[in-house]
C-alpha cells in the first residue's frame, strides 16, 4: 500500500452517481454528527426534525450501512460515519471557500475585473485607464490579457473576460454589446532611406508595388490593413508577418517593407511617419462586452468608467 490519498478528481455526475443523489443530504448528515443530537441539528438547519430524521435514514439506505447509533436523544458516530464525516468535513469547507472566492470576485470595492485589449494600446491607453480607476476603486484587482482582437472575444463570449478593448468593433455579432470610444490614426511607417521619406502626406495607393510587414492574420490592424490598401486599389504584398507593432516598426527600420502602425509614443531611430490622406486611415476603437450577461459591480464600475472617457482614450493621438 502506498501513503496519502493522492490528486483530487472531479466527482462523476450523472443520474443515480453518488455526487448527485447523496450531495444534499450530507449537509444534514454533518450537522446531526456534529451536535449528536437531532433535535438541536434540526433547529440549526430551520427544519423539522422528523425531515431531517428521514434524510439521515435516507443516507444510510443509500450507503448501505449504518452511520448513527441512536441512544436517547442523542446519537453517535459509527466508525463508518466517522469515515464519512472526515470526508463531508472537506468537502464542505472545499464549498464555503468556493463561495467566500465567488463573492469575493463579485465583490464591488475588491473584486476582480477581467480586461482584454489590444497588444497595441497596452503602452499608453490601459495604463491610463487602469490608473485612473485605480484611484476611485484602489482595492478592484485586475487580469489582464493581450491578444489579438478574434481570440480576445472568443475569450469574451465564453465568460473568461469580462470586457474588451478592440479594434475592429464587433458589430456584426448580436451576442456582444460594443461601444466605440476613440479613433486612432494610422501612419504609413517607412524605413528613413526610403525614397518617400522626404515627404510629409501620401496616398496609401503610391506604396501599392512596395512590400508591407503585417501582423498575423487575426489580428485586428491586419484586418484594417488590408482593408485600407483594398480601398486605395491593391492588396498588399505582406513580406514579413508578425504579433507585435514594434516588432514591425523594426522591420520596418531594417528597411524590409512599410507598414500601417499607429503613431509610435517614441521616435523610433531609422523610421520616419507619413500621414496618408487618402484613404483616411483611421481606425475606431471601442469597448465589447457580451450583451445580456450581467457583469459583476467591479466589472460594470469599469465598463461605465472606460465609457465615460469617450473621446479621452488617446490622449496622445
Amino acid at each position: 500500500m502506498t501513503g496519502g490519498t493522492g490528486p483530487s478528481r472531479p466527482a462523476e455526475l450523472g443520474p443515480g452517481l453518488p455526487a448527485v443523489q447523496l450531495a444534499p443530504l450530507l449537509a444534514q448528515f454533518a450537522a446531526v454528527a456534529r451536535l449528536e443530537h437531532v433535535t438541536q441539528a434540526a433547529a440549526l438547519l430551520a427544519m423539522p426534525q422528523p425531515t431531517l430524521s428521514r434524510s439521515v435514514a435516507r443516507l444510510e439506505a443509500e450507503l448501505g450501512v449504518g452511520l448513527l447509533v441512536r441512544q436517547g436523544r442523542t446519537v453517535r458516530l459509527t466508525r463508518a460515519g466517522r469515515l464519512l464525516l472526515a470526508s463531508v468535513e472537506r468537502a464542505l469547507g472545499e464549498v464555503e471557500r468556493g463561495v467566500e472566492a465567488a463573492r469575493a470576485e463579485a465583490d464591488p470595492t475588491s473584486g476582480r475585473v477581467a480586461f482584454g485589449f489590444l497588444h497595441t494600446m497596452g503602452t499608453d491607453a490601459v495604463p491610463v485607464l487602469l490608473r485612473d480607476f485605480r484611484a476611485a476603486y484602489p482595492q478592484v484587482r485586475f487580469q489582464l490579457v493581450q491578444d489579438y482582437v478574434g481570440a480576445m472575444l472568443d475569450r469574451l463570449r465564453a465568460g473568461e473576460l469580462d470586457v474588451c478593448l478592440v479594434a475592429p468593433l464587433p458589430e456584426d455579432d448580436p451576442a456582444l454589446a460594443a461601444r466605440r470610444l476613440d479613433e486612432q490614426r494610422l501612419h504609413l511607417a517607412v524605413p528613413a532611406d526610403h525614397r518617400l521619406a522626404g515627404r510629409r502626406r501620401i496616398r496609401l495607393a503610391e506604396v501599392a508595388l512596395e512590400p508591407f510587414v503585417g501582423l498575423e492574420r487575426g489580428y485586428g490592424l491586419r484586418a484594417i490593413t488590408d482593408g485600407f490598401c483594398a480601398e486605395a486599389g491593391f492588396v498588399p504584398r505582406i513580406a514579413f508577418e508578425g504579433e507585435e507593432a514594434e516588432t514591425l516598426r523594426g522591420l520596418v527600420a531594417a528597411g524590409l517593407g512599410v507598414a500601417l502602425l499607429p503613431p509610435a509614443l517614441v521616435p523610433r531611430p531609422g523610421v520616419v511617419e507619413l500621414e496618408v490622406t487618402a484613404p483616411r486611415t483611421r481606425r475606431a476603437i471601442g469597448l465589447a462586452w457580451v450583451a445580456g450577461r450581467a457583469l459583476t459591480p467591479p466589472a460594470a464600475a469599469f465598463r461605465d468608467f472606460v465609457l465615460s472617457r469617450r473621446g479621452r482614450l488617446l490622449a496622445h493621438d
